[in-house]
């Protein structure tokens, strides 16, 4: 049976299980369901360990965004700058071409606005604001740096349009039960089409 791994943020962990349905009896679909990828650097080293412990995959589907572009007080800039986001986004296709896998990029969803993009933290306490301009310039970077690269592109910021709240929950960053379904719909659509035709993604 073919192998995927999906790698990624709390995005990721929303719609990992709802891919893991879509594919059962096609796919074996891996991903840790306890961490999340958070920043890229975070992924680039999560993924050299599931590639250390698992081995081969022939798809690997992964997502970095909102933790790259946060600038976490008392930090006056993201933890990643967009040229060093691209730079870790590179590493890790790296990886996984080294691999032997089908690399998949998966767009970050979109903020409502930039003053309703506050989400609580798991305590309940905290704060952490995002600005769709920021979402909008990090994913035009990963887009054409994924172009260049002959990646195929997961679109989620546009699916996300498609709902007048963007499929946002509550704490205004996550999704709906209905956005992850959505987004895990999507994901399995890309990841059957990169097994049977992965030239023409």
């Amino acid at each position: 049976m073919k192998r995927v791994l999906l790698l990624g943020d709390s995005i990721r962990m929303g719609y990992d299980e709802y891919v893991k349905e879509l594919l059962d009896g096609e796919f074996e679909v891996i991903y840790d369901d306890v961490d999340n990828g958070r920043f890229a650097a975070y992924t680039l080293w999560q993924a050299n360990q599931f590639f250390k412990n698992y081995g081969r995959f022939d798809v690997v589907h992964w997502n970095n965004g909102y933790w790259d572009m946060n600038i976490e007080t008392p930090m006056k800039e993201a933890i990643h700058p967009v040229d060093e986001y691209i730079h870790f986004l590179g590493r890790i296709l790296g990886e996984i071409r080294e691999n032997g896998a089908v690399p998949i990029f998966a767009t970050t969803t979109p903020i409502l606005s930039e003053s309703d993009s506050a989400a609580v933290n798991k305590d309940g306490v905290g704060r952490f604001f995002y600005d769709n301009e920021w979402v909008k310039e990090y994913n035009s970077a990963a887009v054409s740096f994924m172009e260049k690269e002959h990646v195929a592109v997961n679109d989620l910021y546009s699916l996300c349009l498609e709902d007048k709240y963007y499929y946002k929950c509550p704490d205004l960053l996550h999704l709906t039960e209905q956005g992850y379904r959505r987004c895990a719909e999507k994901t399995a659509e890309m990841i059957r089409r990169a097994v049977a035709n992965p030239d023409t993604l």
